[in-house]
């Protein structure tokens, strides 16, 4: 087993399906089949999902930063309800926390019970982001992959890894195999914003960044298989 520890990081628009909007259950039942398959190989997994299938604060108009913001950790609250869902219909158990005070819904964020879940066998689903207005669900991963000691954040994305340049707009786009987080934060690269990039490279924590149209990407990238950009 090349990682133990994963902290999947999955976006909100990828549990939306062709409708681009709300949840597709069949999604949501795929992306819990692959983690269960995870969990009987015997890796140990947490979770942080977007919200981007219910709401972008960045297109909120002339809303408030904050109050966007708090709107879209409802939304990741919502897909964590649902993921937390799919995999307890599977058999397996799932601890769901959430760094917006919920008591209905989940228990608080708390690392070292965290922690201890884990090692357990359960999967732990974090929702509602950092909890705090102004930072994205990729610093609220990078922040739960640091309180957990994940071995690796498994990125998952639409795109096969990191390039150069946009590669959907430029034929010429070069695709790395390997970055370091000084890399990305001096070439402005888009793995992840930069207070995440920074995190996950103060505590040294590996990011494998690849493309999700073929869900079987996460058993691979879990195993060790060179797929997608790896930042270090």
């Amino acid at each position: 087993m090349k990682y133990r520890r994963l902290l999947l990081k999955i976006s909100g628009e990828s549990l939306a399906g062709d409708s681009k909007r709300g949840i597709d259950s069949s999604l949501v039942d795929e992306y819990a089949s692959i983690v269960a398959r995870l969990v009987d190989k015997g890796h140990e997994v947490g979770i942080v999902i977007g919200g981007g299938n219910f709401w972008r604060g960045r297109t909120s108009g002339d809303m408030d930063r904050a109050a966007a913001d708090r709107i879209g950790m409802l939304a990741t609250v919502m897909n964590s309800i649902a993921m937390t869902d799919g995999l307890t219909r599977l058999g397996y158990r799932v601890h769901l926390m959430t760094a917006v005070p919920m008591p209905t819904v989940g228990d608080p964020i708390d690392a070292l019970k965290a922690k201890r879940y884990l090692k357990e066998g359960c999967v732990v689903v974090f929702a509602g982001g950092t909890g705090n207005p102004f930072f994205s669900t990729d610093s609220a991963a990078a922040l739960r992959a640091a309180e957990i000691d994940a071995d690796i954040i498994l990125k998952a994305t639409l795109v096969d890894g990191v390039y150069d340049k946009d590669p959907n707009t430029h034929s010429d786009a070069i695709m790395f195999k390997e970055l370091t987080f000084d890399e990305v934060l001096e070439r402005r690269l888009g793995v992840m914003d930069a207070t995440a990039a920074a995190l996950c490279r103060d505590y040294k924590q590996k990011v494998v960044v690849f493309n999700i149209a073929d869900l079987e990407n996460i058993i691979k990238v879990a195993s060790g298989e060179p797929i997608g950009t790896l930042v270090r």
